[in-house]
């Protein structure tokens, strides 16, 4: 991962509302949420909701899709994947038995190392 695309999904993770809601995206899977859904969920304004959709949009951690009348956002789960490699792959001195080296995986698939890593 570029250090410039590391730096724009860092910028968009760090606020409150953006952060809740790439969490709420992850937790829905890879099938997504209606953009509806998450500002019910989270109380937020429609405008205030796509201020931040955008900006996670913009740092390629989500994806939109039409649906009837309906925007599905989804967390890109290899964004997010590729995001934490970079943030850790220096770990021990870049040291492969050290690295947390799990990484997410959406509903359905075996969330062991997800597990393993949340341990430690």
């Amino acid at each position: 991962m570029e250090l410039t695309i590391a730096v724009a999904a860092l910028a968009a993770l760090a606020q409150e509302n953006r952060l809740e809601i790439f969490r709420l995206l992850v937790q829905a899977g890879p099938q997504g949420m209606a953009a509806g859904q998450v500002a019910e969920k989270l109380g937020l304004a429609p405008n205030t909701l796509t201020f931040h959709f955008d900006r996670l949009r913009f740092a390629g951690l989500v994806t939109v899709r039409r649906d009837g009348r309906s925007m599905i956002y989804a967390a890109r789960f290899e964004a997010m994947n590729d995001l934490v490699a970079f943030l850790t792959e220096n770990c021990c001195q870049g040291a492969r038995e050290c690295a947390p080296g799990a990484v997410c995986k959406p509903k359905g698939v075996s969330h062991e190392a997800v597990s393993r890593a949340r341990r430690r």
